[in-house]
């Protein structure tokens, strides 16, 4: 899934194989701008949001990726920096930011029961195949670092303190977590193995890029297939039109 801007008065959302071929758009929007999400565990559900403009509440959605027709949450009332499914894919967590902190909100997928999840445990980025552990993270300040938060007994636990990333990811089995470092012009991916909560051992390089991208580029700026087989990332650039204006 990825965003295009084909001009200032709108934004699309569009899916397509990994490849790039049979692309499809989802969603237009003509105004705010336009925030990817997360697939459902179907391959075929997503969400993302619709930005609006500052003071404004960020509007979020869900769509079935062939049929374009988004139908949209009840929302929080704040600003939404991603949505991610739950393992049975009845219900979604929102991560907010507000000036108290990171908040995740969990609620239906048919938009009813929003209630505050949990508050002051980072952003999440992945939920475990089981549903019982969301992957948090911390992306700045004194308690920076990847954490786990138990959805059964409400607990914020941190893993791995110190380490500066964006975005982790569960593995299928559920018996370890990845995440990627940027450091010296490269990009390093890690796998940390993980069971039921606990951490079993120390992280270990599973991949080395030889070359850097950044991790953050108005949202996460990469993306990777659990077996590591295939890296997306952005590579942002400018470009500018050179015109002639010949006098007759």
């Amino acid at each position: 899934m990825y965003i295009t801007v084909p001009d200032q008065e709108r934004g699309e959302v569009w899916v397509s194989n990994i490849d790039g071929s049979q692309k499809l758009k989802v969603a237009t929007t003509t105004s705010g701008s336009l925030g990817t999400g997360t697939w459902a565990p179907d391959n075929l559900h997503l969400t993302f949001m619709e930005e609006q403009a500052a003071g404004q509440p960020d509007k979020p959605y869900i769509v079935a990726a062939d049929s374009g027709r988004p139908h949209e949450l009840t929302g929080i009332g704040l600003v939404i920096q991603n949505i991610l499914w739950s393992a049975d894919q009845k219900s979604v967590y929102l991560n907010s930011l507000s000036g108290a902190g990171w908040i995740i909100w969990k609620e239906n997928v048919d938009g009813s029961n929003l209630e505050k999840f949990v508050e002051g445990c980072g952003e999440a980025f992945d939920v475990s195949p089981d549903g019982q552990y969301l992957l948090n993270l911390m992306a700045a300040g004194d308690r920076t670092g990847i954490y786990e938060f138990s959805t059964a007994d409400h607990k914020c636990i941190s893993l791995l303190p110190g380490v500066v990333t964006f975005g982790a990811r569960f593995a299928p089995d559920s018996k370890s977590f990845s995440y990627a470092v940027q450091s010296e012009g490269r990009v390093t991916i890690y796998r940390q193995v993980w069971r039921d909560g606990t951490l079993i051992g120390k992280p270990q390089i599973a991949l080395k890029l030889p070359f850097a991208f950044p991790l953050q580029y108005g949202g996460n700026a990469y993306d990777f297939s659990p077996d590591l087989s295939t890296i997306v990332y952005a590579r942002p650039s400018g470009h500018a039109d050179l015109y002639l204006l010949s006098q007759k």
